[in-house]
């Protein structure tokens, strides 16, 4: 599902005009973005959990050449699905 499939279904399953789905859409993914810059962790009951881990530098091989290049260290979004979403999905 792309963004615009996403927000179709959205539309259809609140009643919403497709403008105001994407408006929403928009706004959960900038809060979401903007809490997570700050380091903060979101954590919606039944969905899952959104937080930062850090990830340290590391050496790395380049696979054409095989040479070794370092790998800078840097943050990563972490997601892990809630007890409701694992078990609707399995």
């Amino acid at each position: 599902m792309n963004k615009a499939e996403l927000i179709d279904a959205m539309a259809n399953d609140a009643g919403l005009s497709k403008a105001d789905a994407k408006k929403a859409l928009d706004a959960f993914v900038g809060a979401t973005t903007g809490a997570l810059k700050k380091g903060d962790r979101i954590s919606l009951v039944g969905f899952g959990s959104f937080s930062i881990t850090r990830r340290a530098a590391r050496a790395g091989r380049n696979p054409k050449t095989g040479a070794v290049i370092q790998i800078a260290a840097k943050n990563t979004v972490k997601f892990k699905a809630g007890a409701d979403l694992s078990s609707s999905v399995n």
